[in-house]
């Protein structure tokens, strides 16, 4: 049985499509997100009016990534996407290329703020929910990881949150691959460089493991508002601070919060990935009692 065979979900003429004249088939109604590498969209569908996600990707610099893994044969972003079926992970409709060969991914719209924006804002809409997030968001990865992949870009700009804040989704599988020892190879230092392990950086071996720290790093700022280490640098250097320096306890900037879920969290950031979780239910074991982020056990 070959990697694709694992697809929860299999490609059909419905949900792969080629040459689709994207100006025609959508009206776009806003630019909700531009990344470095695609831009998204909140638009219809004119074909079922719908409104739904659209992810572009730059052709450009989409082919310079997947060139990486020519003679590996990667599965694309849109075939990753549609693979993983989760309560917890948005959903995407439909996947191809468009008539000038750029990607596309139709998937469902969240009306809801990024995790980005409400930690950037210091939201209280937050408060009280962190901890149904928290374990939402863990859920989630395991989905991807379940499926077989490594996310490697886990942040909060790639979560969503419902407008109420009570439900929270993963998306954007641009820099994602399979988890298999051929892709785990030293050499690929993508991610997002604040939340990125230290071995990504260091051109070392990686496994699920550098997923954990990034979401560690994640609900560390989730939590405190605040990142473990001085953000002195965005660009790859602040990903050298990881295992050259220690992380502040979080209980020092959260004095309150619950002993258990603090510890859970600075184990998924520590610099040796060994010291880790080694799986995700691992450390939702962890979090189990815990009955709220600030009530000490």
């Amino acid at each position: 049985m070959g990697f694709l065979d694992r697809f929860k979900k299999k490609p059909t003429d419905t949900t792969r499509r080629t040459r689709v004249n994207i100006e025609q088939r959508f009206e776009i109604k806003r630019t909700a997100i531009s990344g470095s590498m695609s831009k998204f969209y909140m638009a219809r569908d004119r074909e079922n009016d719908n409104t739904i996600g659209l992810k572009v990707a730059d052709a450009k610099k989409t082919k310079l990534f997947e060139s990486r893994f020519k003679e590996l044969k990667k599965p694309s972003e849109g075939e990753i996407a549609i693979s993983i079926d989760h309560p917890h992970v948005v959903n995407t409709y439909e996947y191809g290329t468009t008539r000038i060969r750029e990607a596309y991914i139709v998937m469902e719209y969240i009306r809801g703020p990024g995790l980005h924006n409400l930690i950037y804002n210091n939201n209280s809409i937050l408060d009280g929910k962190r901890l149904s997030l928290i374990r939402q968001m863990a859920l989630a990865l395991e989905a991807v990881h379940d499926a077989g992949f490594i996310h490697r870009d886990i942040c909060p700009r790639n979560y969503i949150c419902s407008e109420d804040a009570e439900s929270i989704k993963l998306f954007d599988f641009g820099l994602t691959l399979p988890n298999k020892h051929s892709f785990r190879q030293p050499g690929n230092r993508t991610g997002t460089p604040l939340y990125m392990a230290p071995e990504v950086v260091r051109r070392k071996w990686t496994d699920l493991r550098l997923d954990i720290f990034s979401l560690g790093v994640t609900l560390y700022e989730f939590c405190t508002f605040d990142l473990p280490w001085p953000k002195t640098e965005t660009t790859g250097l602040a990903a050298l601070a990881h295992d050259t320096y220690d992380p502040r306890e979080i209980l020092d900037l959260k004095p309150g919060m619950n002993r258990k879920l603090a510890e859970a969290i600075m184990k998924c950031i520590s610099a040796q990935a060994d010291n880790r979780y080694e799986t995700v239910g691992q450390f939702l074991t962890a979090i189990q009692d815990c009955k709220g982020e600030d009530e000490p056990q």
